[in-house]
Formats: C-alpha cells, structure tokens, sequence
C-alpha cells in the first residue's frame, strides 16, 4: 500500500468521478483507475461502486476512507514537524584538503558556531581523491577540493580561483628580488606536500611546462611544516594564495611569479542523489560568502 493510492482514493470519494479525481491529482484516468484496482486487491474489499461515470463509496470503502484521511493527515504533520524542527538536519560532516582546511574552513567553522549555533560540523582533512570517494559513498555531506575533478554523480560547483605564490625565507636571494620567472627556480631545491597532495602535483605540472624537473629536498604531510622548512631556508615552495597569513610576515616573503604564474581552482562537491539537509544549506552559504572574502586576503 502505497500514500499516492490513499490520495487517489480520497479524491475518488470527494469528486465523485475517476475523471475528475485524475485532473485533480495531475495523472491520467485510466493510470488512476488501475492504482485504485491495486489498492482495492490489496485490501481485500470494493472500494466504490461503478455506476456510469458516479463513483459511490460502498460500505468498505467509506470505513476506509475515514483511515486514509487520518493516515494522509498524520503523514503531512510528521513532514512539517520535520521540516520545522530546529533540532533536526542539525549534523553534517565536511571535507577539505591539507591547503584549504586551515585557511578556509576552520574560519568558517568558527564563524557557525556563532551564527548557527544548533548546527554542529564535524569536518575531515584529507587528500582530494579520499574526500571525493567519500562524498560519492555518502560519508561526507560536501567536500571542498581542488579542480579538476570529474565524475558524473558529483554536483561541482566553483568557489575561487587564486594565484599560486611562490615562497621563500626573508632572507633568501629571490626574497628581495621584483620580479621572479619561474626560470629562476631552476636550480632551486622544493619543499613540498607528499605525492598525494594535488599542490605537489602543480608545482611538477608547472616546473615541466618550463622545462625542468624541481629538485625535491623536503615532503611534508601539512603546510605549518613547510612553512617551517622554508623559514628555515631549507628551501623554497609554492603555496596558495590563501593559505598566507599575517603571522608570516616576519619569516617569510610571497612573491608573484612573472610570466605565466599558476593558478588552481578550489569547488565544493557534492553527490547528486545526496538529500541536502537545512544544516548543509546553511553551511554552503556561509562558505560561498566566506570564499569571496578568502579569494584575496593579503597582497604579497
């Protein structure tokens, strides 16, 4: 039994007429008049008598007319009460790569707390391709990943497109220079993120499009770490735009490669088919707004 064959059934006996019970629930007669069969079968009893074109309840169908009304009413307020609750779809979970977790989601989670109090955000840092095969799994709400990603189930949707900057100590060569090409690097040993990591694979994207292979001193598992190696003088790096912060200022110069300089593009995904709940609209929101902010935060 099924809630559409209750609301055909109730249109039947309010019209009086299987045809103007179809016009009524938007579906064609003989459709409608096949539904009721199966509901008629399924309950054991006549629902109506066929008289022409009337449609009388007979003795059955009026007891059960009286329980498909209660059960359709019960149903539309279970499905307000849902809908209204403020304790519901209050818990979702987010994903975010090494170099945007930081910098753009823990703002942002910081900021719900204050603004949607009752919404509590559990959130995964992860490498891109973990975060995507967790969304199409179902075990993150959204993730926050870098382009390009492509799969056909995945709802993606752009957030920003920042420059990559090139990063080295306050004290190295390149750091009081006012233009840097990317052939100056050259011969310059990389601290970068593991092999996984999506920016380690930009930073050999780019260097072979200038035709050299970097020379990698350093892998690190997070950003605070290369941060630190870079200090350090150890080497240099390149990092978004968006994960320079005002605290570096004293350690360490970003700079605005000449030429043609990388980008990357950050989006959030989704799964298509996911059901998107009022916690996972609101933190969306918030997240668009807080990516037009984060798009340029310091000037190097």
């Amino acid at each position: 039994m099924e809630l559409h064959q209750l609301r055909y059934m109730v249109a039947v006996a309010e019209t009086g007429n299987f045809t103007r019970a179809s016009e009524r629930s938007h579906i064609t007669q003989p459709s409608l008049s096949q539904q009721i069969l199966n509901l008629e079968k399924e309950v054991g009893h006549k629902l109506f008598h066929r008289l022409g074109r009337k449609a009388v309840l007979t003795e059955a169908g009026a007891t059960f007319l009286e329980r498909a009304r209660r059960i359709l009413f019960e149903v539309e307020n279970a499905a307000k009460e849902l809908k209204d609750s403020p304790s519901l779809d209050r818990v979702i979970t987010v994903g975010a790569v090494p170099t945007v977790a930081p910098y753009l989601l823990a703002p942002l989670i910081e900021r719900c707390r204050v603004t949607h109090p009752n919404l509590t955000v559990h959130m995964r840092e992860d490498f891109r391709n973990d975060l995507t095969r967790a969304v199409l799994e179902g075990d993150l709400d959204l993730a926050v990943v870098t382009l390009p990603v492509k799969d056909h189930r995945l709802s993606i949707e752009p957030l920003l497109t920042e420059p990559l900057l090139l990063v080295v100590s306050r004290s190295h060569p390149l750091a009081g220079r006012s233009q840097v090409t990317a052939n100056d690097l050259a011969e310059e040993t990389f601290v970068t993120m593991g092999d996984s990591s999506t920016l380690a694979a930009q930073i050999r994207s780019f260097c072979g499009d200038h035709n050299f292979v970097p020379k990698i001193g350093y892998r690190c598992a997070q950003v605070a770490t290369l941060k630190l190696f870079v200090a350090m003088g150890a080497g240099i790096s390149i990092l978004p735009q968006v994960a320079q912060l005002p605290e570096d200022r004293g350690t360490l110069t970003y700079l605005r490669l000449t030429g043609s300089a990388p980008t990357r593009e950050i989006a959030v995904i989704r799964h298509l088919q996911r059901y998107q709940s009022r916690g996972a609209e609101q933190f969306l929101a918030l997240l668009r707004e807080q990516a037009r902010v984060s798009a340029s935060p310091f000037a190097p």
